[in-house]
């Protein structure tokens, strides 16, 4: 049963995203979201199934396809693997991804390119899904990248717009720069590999499966351990691209010019997500490569705090919660790379971060959602300074994103709350225990610090969007209302899920039991201390505490704040430029470049081709001129030209 299961969990969005592309436009067009919405719930029914009643935590399953390709020693299989991490991943992705699609069917609604729509999200889902069953690198390589293919038609696909269409072009052009150092790590495995085992895998593997690559890591870690290290580092320069991390953070902010769904879908459970299951996956190999996991806390310690300096100026709510996304997985990678405290310590770190992964996906989703239903009432204008006190018109919004924000912030009992104190824990275990105690000294403040203005950036956005005096923009209308049942009921969903999850499984560590089984993961989970607990909390409340000190209860002091440290307000307001910096030292001049380059193919190359291929033509045009036609001048050319011959004849001998 389960092996036809694995098979569908991808299979049923793929047959969605097929039937919608070839008759979306005609015999679908009216039903596209419902095929959408039935091949993604179908995905996550099935997915659930899997996990409760498959038993992959005690017996993998591992179901191979057929070959697909064979070039020399490199062999590559079509293989699912379906595991407690993967399975984890499936139930998370499909179940967001159906309740984003469910949303999207209200919001997307008279939208002319509404089957185009549904069926690139029932393609994402795919790629997604796949990409998660993966059994080898190179697999799991493809997807990403479909992955990436996919994200790029959805961020653009309202590309009248010239805005959507340059967000597009840069997710997808930022994301490659991180591909092609994942593309050589992988190529580099395939080598070390491919030399500890003498090209011999074990029976019935490839040197790429999973299984074949951990099986070797011990040998290549003691034959060479500089090339493993180089190894792990291009593989997370992959991550880099992909979950939006220092310096390759750019591209998500901009992904906001997507219908609110892809934003939800993008940053909440799916694409941003990749990375950080990626470097979990092969957890095996970091853990052979504790300076490769000491760049990835410190990458993702500086995208944390860095990310949430942003967020606190911004206005525009869904761009809030985008950089709100990159500091959340600054946090997570932050939590992977403690792992190189040792081996009693990796799978609590990886497991602490996959716990934050879960709990984000449906608190971050409920958000952007919550973002799209206020953008949805108030005509399409989502500027916080353009609208306030919406709780009364938006009722199930305004405490559905109420509950995300407290989950967001890290408040007890919410999910977030959770999650974020194992990080707050697995750092500190790393800061005395780890063999660079203060490197992970200072991301244990960096990580107090991010909550604590994670907290205040986000109760500033709820608070200046529903409390304070009713206040609506003119394309508002004159009656803005709640959201349609289509898209409030998947924010009550979420909202439950948001408040709940981490309370069902955080106590009891039921998540970290269920996840111990995965490759690399073994080992006993550590008891959050009060401590922490109480730490992680007054944090946030302090966050919360002060975001209404600042807007509800002075309003005026946020004024006074920003003219008294201007300074830093322009930075945080203008993402401390990161966008003019690449754009004056590679943008500009890799245009200038183009520009020289397309000047002398026309000035110079052209104009020389046009000259040789203009030769011909003059040369016929002076024989044309022999051309008479009259056969007495034929006959005096040819006595001419043997004259001639004769006399040359006669010289040379």
């Amino acid at each position: 049963m389960a092996d036809w299961m694995l098979w569908w969990i991808p299979g049923a969005p793929l047959v969605a995203a097929i039937l919608l592309a070839c008759f979306g436009k005609t015999a679908l067009r009216g039903i596209s979201p419902l095929v959408c919405v039935a091949g993604v719930g179908v995905s996550a029914v099935l997915s659930l199934l899997l996990m409760f009643t498959g038993n992959v935590a005690e017996e993998p399953i591992r179901l191979l396809g057929y070959q697909w390709l064979s070039i020399g020693d490199l062999t590559v299989d079509i293989v699912l693997q379906a595991d407690a991490l993967s399975t984890m991943m499936l139930v998370m992705v499909t179940t967001v991804s159906s309740l984003v699609a469910i949303y999207a069917a209200g919001y997307m609604h008279g939208d002319p390119g509404q089957p185009r729509f549904f069926a690139a999200v029932s393609l994402f889902v795919f790629s997604m899904t796949m990409l998660v069953l993966s059994g080898n690198l190179i697999l799991l390589y493809v997807f990403w990248e479909a992955v990436g293919l996919c994200s790029y038609l959805l961020i653009g696909f309202w590309f009248h717009k010239p805005e959507a269409a340059a967000a597009a072009k840069k997710a997808f052009l930022v994301n490659r720069i991180g591909d092609f150092g994942f593309a050589l790590g992988i190529f580099l495995i395939w080598l070390l590999v491919g030399e500890a085992l003498n090209g011999l895998p074990p029976a019935g593997q490839q040197l790429l499966d999973y299984s074949t690559v951990f099986q070797a890591a011990e040998t290549v870690s003691r034959a060479h351990p500089t090339l493993l290290m180089t190894a792990c580092l291009l593989l997370f320069a992959g991550a880099v691209g992909k979950s939006a991390q220092f310096p390759l953070h750019v591209w998500l902010p901009d992904a906001m010019e997507g219908p609110t769904p892809v934003s939800a879908l993008i940053h909440a459970a799916t694409m941003v997500t990749a990375g950080v299951y990626m470097v979990c996956r092969l957890s095996p190999l970091f853990a052979l490569a504790p300076e490769a996991q000491a760049v990835v806390a410190t990458i993702g310690g500086i995208t944390a705090l860095l990310a949430a300096l942003i967020a606190l100026t911004q206005f525009d709510l869904k761009r809030i919660l985008a950089y709100s996304t990159v500091s959340q997985l600054g946090l997570m990678f932050v939590a992977l790379g403690s792992g190189c405290s040792g081996e009693e310590i990796l799978p609590v770190a990886a497991i602490g971060a996959m716990f934050h992964l879960f709990t984000h996906a449906f608190f971050k989703a409920l958000l952007f959602l919550g973002a799209g239903s206020v953008m949805h009432s108030m005509g399409n204008v989502i500027d916080i300074r353009q609208f306030s006190g919406l709780r009364r018109v938006m009722p199930i919004t305004h405490w559905t994103f109420l509950v995300g924000a407290l989950a967001l912030a890290g408040i007890p009992p919410l999910s977030g709350f959770w999650s974020k104190d194992e990080i707050l824990a697995v750092v500190g275990l790393a800061a005395e225990e780890s063999p660079y105690p203060s490197l992970f000294g200072w991301l244990r403040i960096g990580v107090l610090l991010t909550s604590g203005l994670t907290a205040f950036y986000i109760f500033r956005a709820y608070l200046l969007t529903f409390w304070g005096e009713e206040r609506f923009p003119k394309a508002a209308g004159h009656h803005p209302h709640e959201s349609p049942p289509v898209m409030a009921y998947p924010l009550i969903a979420l909202a439950v899920c948001a408040a709940g999850i981490g309370l069902a499984v955080g106590p009891s560590h039921a998540f970290f039991h269920f996840l111990s089984h995965a490759p690399g993961l073994k080992g006993e989970p550590h008891p959050l201390a009060a401590s922490v607990m109480a730490t992680g909390t007054l944090v946030g409340l302090a966050g919360v505490f002060t975001a209404w000190w600042v807007y509800i209860a002075r309003p005026g002091l946020a004024t006074t704040w920003a003219k008294r440290f201007s300074g830093f307000y322009r930075m945080s307001l203008g993402k401390f430029f990161f966008d003019e910096i690449y754009s004056a030292v590679a943008v500009k001049p890799l245009e200038g470049i183009a520009d020289t380059s397309s000047l002398v193919d026309k000035s110079v190359i052209d104009r020389l081709v046009d000259w040789i291929a203009g030769r011909p033509a003059l040369v016929g045009r002076w024989f044309r001129k022999w051309q008479s036609g009259l056969i007495q001048s034929y006959a005096a050319m040819m006595f001419l030209g043997l004259m001639l011959l004769t006399v040359y004849l006669v010289w040379v001998e």
